[in-house]
């Protein structure tokens, strides 16, 4: 029941989680304007699009196992539409960083990156959520077949990188980094045996004994010979 009412009214829900998401973003933009934001308020701006992106990658990952746990397959619909806020709320983040934080000098930003471990983790994440969303669209995924799939599931990287970059971010306040950290790991716990199996597979070949080369006339004839000096 609850699934088919899902599936009927999809549209609608939809169009409310577009509004719920893109209000914090406009009260933002509010404040903004009404030099609401504190004492620092770059930092502000910084942490509150940082922890959005991360909030909602976590919210986009976490809709796979809901779904699958109580059999509600419409949800898988929302799953382009999250990461496609996660991109956006992580670009609004990294543009506050570039042109408030550095002064729009890139080469700055270029030495930061290379010298602060955190700011690394956050741009290599960028680049992730960059790659899958510009993969997003059905017609580059029907093209690129099932090397789609291994593409996006590029997202674990960006799940582990993200907190990372967080937790090494932050000077106070260690404990919601590290619950971050906790609930990273909990969301790739379970997707244990995905994560696992391109191990186990390559474990295996590995392992597996190579197929010994076929003995041709030639190379009997030519042991024979050896035998024979």
């Amino acid at each position: 029941m609850v699934r088919a009412i899902l599936q009927r009214h999809m549209s609608v829900i939809k169009a409310l989680v577009h509004l719920a998401i893109a209000a914090p973003l406009a009260h933002l933009a509010w404040q903004t304007w009404q030099g609401q934001l504190g004492g620092d308020p770059v930092q502000y701006l910084t942490h509150f699009t940082g922890k959005g992106a991360l909030n909602l990658l976590f919210i986009t990952l976490l809709v796979s196992p809901f779904a699958k746990r109580f059999k509600l397959a419409p949800l898988f619909q929302l799953r382009r539409l999250l990461g496609l806020w996660v991109m956006a709320y992580a670009s609004v983040h990294l543009a506050i960083f570039i042109y408030l934080d550095l002064g729009n000098d890139w080469a700055l930003l270029f030495n930061e990156t290379l010298s602060r471990p955190y700011i690394l983790f956050g741009m290599l994440a960028f680049a992730v959520l960059l790659a899958l969303s510009i993969t997003s669209h059905n017609g580059i995924r029907k093209r690129l077949g099932r090397q789609w799939q291994k593409l996006h599931n590029w997202v674990y990287l960006a799940a582990v990188l993200a907190p990372v970059h967080y937790y090494w971010s932050v000077k106070a306040g260690l404990a919601e980094a590290i619950i971050y950290l906790v609930v990273a790991g909990w969301l790739l716990f379970l997707r244990r045996q995905k994560l696992w199996a391109p191990v186990k597979k390559c474990w295996h070949a590995c392992q597996a004994p190579k197929a010994s080369k076929p003995v041709t006339r030639q190379s009997a004839l030519n042991h024979g010979n050896i035998h024979k000096t």
